[in-house]
């Protein structure tokens, strides 16, 4: 199949769920906002495991393994086009492997440059801009890079599968660089999508692409209003010594369990929408992230990007 696929000096970026969201916002992002549409989905069965199943009206209903796909979007320009790897989850074991067996297929795509999005965790107040650190395969890279407005990382390490493939892309001669954009360390199990929107306004003029963060920038805003709120609740609460509670942000990370008529209705009218002009999918896709639901819409979500004959 790979041997059919005709590629324009095709770029890679990866990513997979971690702190704040940061990385996998990025992607889907642009996934949506390019039209790209459903390349292959990558296979690698072994090196994951099913970690829960779902429950609905008392019944337990099969796990499912997590699933890697690829989304390509054709530059008609004829430049580069771009690939998106889009994971569900980090493989528990042979990471390595897997990122071998990774740069194997985008390699035959015909890839040689390489691409990470991943959160940095600091100090910074929620109200304040979202810096991009940077680290590169080579110096050439590194020097592209720093004619951006980023830090470069000058010392330490790049955890999960952020860094790995990176790695293991240098050994197989792949340029590449990891995009990591700021966040709050004590909001990092929450969505920070003022770190994506970062990453993606340094990586946008480098790729030369064209990209309406309209809606990332807005969901960059409320998001920091409301953890703005909780701080001053939580500083407030220190000096009270008072528990804090707020019903906004944990409906962000943990909402009620099942959907009302009303959430239904949305949802089947956003699909539609979604179906008739795929830009508007990441409205879709914080949607479905607000409800706590995501999982259970994945598959007909990731069709809507599936290529139409």
């Amino acid at each position: 199949m790979v041997d059919e696929i005709k590629l324009k000096n095709p770029w890679l970026i990866a990513v997979w769920p971690g702190m704040g969201n940061v990385a996998i916002s990025a992607g889907y992002y642009l996934m949506s906002k390019l039209d790209m549409h459903l390349l292959a989905e990558f296979q690698s069965p072994e090196l994951f495991d099913v970690e829960r199943v779902e429950v609905k009206d008392g019944l337990i209903h099969p796990g499912r393994l997590p699933r890697s796909r690829f989304f390509v979007r054709h530059d008609p320009r004829g430049q580069h086009d771009l690939v998106v790897f889009i994971g569900e989850a980090q493989p528990p074991i042979g990471r390595y492997t897997f990122c071998q067996r990774l740069v194997e297929f985008a390699k035959a795509l015909g890839v040689r440059r390489v691409y990470t999005f991943a959160a940095m965790a600091t100090q910074m107040h929620p109200a304040n801009p979202s810096r991009v650190f940077v680290a590169a395969t080579d110096s050439e890279c590194l020097a592209d890079l720093k004619q951006l407005d980023v830090q470069t990382i000058e010392d330490g390490h790049i955890g999960g599968l952020n860094g790995v493939l990176l790695g293991v892309a240098a050994e197989g001669g792949l340029r590449g660089a990891c995009l990591l954009g700021e966040m709050p360390h004590i909001f990092a199990q929450l969505p920070f999508p003022k770190a994506s929107l970062a990453v993606l306004e340094a990586f946008v003029p480098m790729a030369d692409l064209e990209v309406d963060f309209t809606e990332l920038a807005e969901q960059a805003r409320t998001m920091e209003q409301k953890l703005g709120e909780l701080l001053a609740q939580m500083q407030q609460s220190i000096e009270q010594q008072t528990p804090v509670e707020d019903e906004s942000v944990q409906q962000e990370s943990a909402p009620e369990a099942g959907l009302s008529p009303d959430d239904q209705r949305r949802i089947e009218r956003l699909f539609e929408q979604a179906e008739e002009d795929r830009t508007s999918a990441y409205e879709l896709k914080r949607e479905l992230d607000r409800l706590g639901v995501y999982r259970d819409y994945a598959d007909r979500f990731l069709d809507l990007f599936k290529k139409q004959e």
